[in-house]
Parts: structure tokens; sequence; C-alpha cells
């Protein structure tokens, strides 16, 4: 009996011992009262579930983004940045001088330049994004950065593979980045492939079989290409059949997404962001150098678009997607429309959103009806409730499956990037939005997403308050875990 006392009481003093390091390692209340919980009343499992899912890597960063060594120059180049946003904020339109504030954050927060003279195209799926693609690709010079969380060996994933491999061999240099979960399917034959057709390409964060639920948990989400520093493509399409709808009845379900071409300025923060990878995962260490950061006075102007990248991760001190967000939901005042694969918008978010509605903002939300995750649908769902109370127009998608993460404020700017609105995006992977101060590019975003409430079915709040019991209290508690989702 003396041997099952002394072990409860290490026990004891293990469980204390975790969940002080979970008061500790925690930003969000709610998550960490989740973990404790989990830990207290799941015996042993519980607690591994937390250092397997719940460590805080924004207090233990995963790599440092610093990407110059010299501080001298590093000051510099803050000065410049910070130079040439102001210039640009003083001579913006509308869209700029109503969400100074924004620019103002992620400036501070992450030193994001707000540039202009950029040129924006908006791609609508995987039809109308490939043949951009593979047509810069083609037109490469110098070099062509990659960087997908999905990539498969399908019809499409090849001939982009064939793409890089003829580049390569003309001289180009090719980095590829890919998700070692995401893009599990190419570990070994695309992968081989490409290495050795010339092509330097490394995992993000390479899985094995010790470290494989934490590795798991910090995805690089991120889906960029930049081309020879002038040229970039960043939103939520990822290298896979499935995004091209094609009409050749290959794809079973309708894939709706959107991507941007950029060109200007604007994509040197997304090259900063890849070399920022590439030093983690290659173990290299890549310096600027005027080829992949061309003279900003080199550059042609080809558009007057003003744009300024929000990057995330638990590489940031701050959750930057996040306060971007709500940033843009707190200067509008007329109109916001969001689409979103998943919605667990947490505390901060949600009270964001029933604010503005309840202040008289138009607010309306585009939601798959039908989702590749019934647990996260059902806890996004849990979270109606409360915005249709407070006159938020929801709208679920019913052509197949809306993949888009987008934003409009008030017709004039537009975001598009990799973020879901969920808790994951927020604090777990690696994430980037394009925001665009530009009221033709909003109002083409919002176009687009008046199109697609075409195909959806606006939710009755009353005939939503009378569904099923049953739906309801598994909604509810779907809800009670969505903060470990």
């Amino acid at each position: 009996m003396n041997w099952l006392l002394t072990l409860e009481i290490l026990y004891a003093i293990v469980l204390i011992l975790v969940c002080l390091r979970i008061i500790f390692d925690g930003r969000n209340n709610t998550k960490s009262l989740a973990y404790i919980l989990l830990a207290i009343f799941v015996p042993v499992a519980g607690m591994l579930f937390y250092f397997s899912f719940g460590i805080n890597y924004r207090k233990r960063k995963i790599y440092s983004k610093k990407l110059f060594e010299d501080a001298e120059i590093a000051q510099r180049l803050r000065e410049d940045i910070y130079s040439h946003s102001k210039q640009v904020l003083d001579r913006g339109g509308q869209s700029v001088q109503s969400n100074k504030e924004l620019a103002y954050m992620l400036l501070k927060d992450s030193m994001s330049a707000l540039t202009d003279n950029n040129d924006v195209k908006l791609l609508i799926n995987g039809e109308n994004k490939f043949p951009e693609v593979l047509k810069a690709i083609e037109e490469a010079r110098h070099h062509i950065h990659i960087q997908y969380y999905i990539y498969e060996d399908d019809e499409i994933g090849r001939k982009v593979e064939q793409a890089l491999i003829r580049k390569a061999a003309e001289g180009v240099t090719v980095r590829f980045i890919y998700d070692d979960f995401g893009s599990r399917s190419i570990r070994k034959k695309l992968v081989s492939r490409l290495i050795a057709g010339g092509v330097k390409a490394f995992p993000f964060y390479k899985i094995y079989f010790i470290a494989l639920a934490n590795r798991l948990n910090y995805r690089n989400h991120r889906k960029v290409i930049v081309i020879d520093g002038r040229i970039a493509f960043v939103g939520g399409i990822n290298i896979c059949d499935k995004y091209i709808n094609d009409g050749s009845g290959k794809n079973k379900t309708y894939w709706r997404d959107t991507h941007l071409r950029i060109e200007g300025l604007g994509i040197q923060y997304l090259q900063y962001l890849f070399l920022c990878d590439w030093n983690f995962c290659a173990e290299e260490k890549l310096q600027p150098t005027p080829e992949l950061f061309p003279d900003p006075l080199s550059l042609p102007v080809k558009g007057n678009k003003v744009v300024q990248i929000a990057a995330g991760g638990p590489d940031s001190d701050m959750p930057t997607i996040l306060f971007s967000l709500l940033q843009a939901i707190n200067l509008a005042t007329e109109e916001i429309l969001i689409t979103t694969p998943y919605f667990i918008p947490g505390e901060s978010l949600l009270d964001a959103l029933i604010v503005a509605a309840m202040s008289g903002v138009s607010i309306k939300l585009l939601a798959p009806g039908h989702s590749d995750s019934k647990l996260v649908n059902a806890a996004a769902k849990s979270y109606y409730d409360d915005l249709l109370r407070a006159g938020v127009e929801i709208y679920l998608y019913k052509k197949g499956f809306v993949h888009a993460k987008t934003l409009v404020a008030d017709g004039k700017i537009g975001i598009v990037g990799t973020a879901n609105m969920d808790c994951r995006s927020f604090d777990l992977n690696f994430e980037v939005n394009a925001i665009v101060y530009d009221r033709a590019f909003a109002n083409e975003l919002r176009e687009v997403f008046y199109e697609d409430l075409k195909d959806a079915e606006k939710i009755d709040p009353e005939a939503w308050q009378r569904r099923p019991i049953l739906s309801q209290l598994l909604e509810k508690s779907a809800r009670l875990v969505s903060p470990l989702l």
C-alpha cells in the first residue's frame, strides 16, 4: 500500500506542475482552462495530449525571423521601411487613409512595409491560377521560390514539377519548401525527382515518429511563390487537381477558392518570409542580395495598388493575423463581407463582429454548407446563434466546398490569404494574408462575393432557432473542444 500512496503523491505533484506549466504558458484563458480540465479529468492521457498539442510556441519560438545578421544594415533597413511606408501613407487615397491604423499596426508589429505601385490580379479557382503560375515559372530568369502546405503528385503537381525541373536545367535557382504533413504524399517519389532534377527541396518541419504529434500541430499553411523578386502568388489554392474545376468530371466536388498574383514592391515581404523559412528548414544562411530584393527604383511601375502583408505563426510575438482582422473589422463603418471555410472565431473575433453588427455595420458571412471536417463544421455552427441575434447575415455555400479566405471592408480594402478564421490559423499555423488598400480591387472582390451568394442559402434566424435539440447539443459539445481544434 505504501508504494500505491507514493505513486499517488508523485502523480499529484506531476499534475500540479503540469497545471502550473499550462497557466504560465497560456495566452488564451479559455484554451488554458480547457487543457487544465483535460489534464485533471483524463488522467495521464490529458497531460500527454497537452505536451503533444498544447505547448505555446509563441513563447518558445520555433526559429528566429532575424534575416539580417549585420545590426547596422538591419537598422538602416528598418528606417527605410518606415520612411517609405510613411510616404505611401501620406500620398495614399481614401482606402489607405481610412485604414491607416491597420497599416501602422502591421508596420509596428512585424515591419511589414506599406507599398504602392503594385499590380494585383484576382485569380478565382485553380483553373485560373495555374495557367498564370506556369507562365510565370517559364519566364523566370534568376530564381523561383515555392512554398506550399499541400502539394500532390497528380496531374497539376507533375506539370509544376516538370516546369521547375526545366528551369533548374536552364540555370535558374529553384528552392522548394513543403509541409511534411500536408504534402506527405510527395515525400518519396516527387521530391526525389525534383532533387534529381536540380531543385533544392526541403520539408519545413520534418515529422519524425517520436515527435509526430507535436510537429503535426505546427504546420506551415502558407501557399507562396516568389519569382525573381518581382512577381508573387499568394492565397488559398494548394497545388492539387481538386482545385481545378475544368468540367471534365474528375472532381466530384466543385472547389471554390481565391488566389492573388502580385507584381511590384509588395512582394518583398513575401520574399523575406520565404527566406526566413528557408534558412530554418534548409539550415542555410541565405542573406539578402540585389537579385533577391531588387532595388525599388529598378522595378517598373505596373499598377497603382497599395499592398501590405500580414503574416503570423508561432514565430511571431503577437497573433498578427488575428489582430489585423480585428482592426479591419473595427475600422469598418458600412459593410464587412467574410468568406471562410473554417469558422471558430474565439471570443475576441466573435465580440468584434457582434459589436460591429449591433453598431449598424452590414455583415455577411459565407461559410461551407458541407465541410471536409464534420467536427469543425459543427463547432462553427455553434457560433451562429450569437451572430444571427446581432444581425449578421450567414450564408451556407451549396455549389460545392468554399475554401476561400477573404474579407472586404467598406469596399475599400480586400484581404486574401491562407488564414482561416479559427484558433489554429491565429495561434498554431504559419499563415500569410495580403491586404490590398484599393477601392477598385475591393469592389472586384465584393462582386465575386455576391456572385458566390447566388450559390448559397441564407440562414433564416427563426428557423435556425427551431432546429432539432440534438443538433444544437452536438454543436455546443463540439464548441467545448473548439479551443483545442
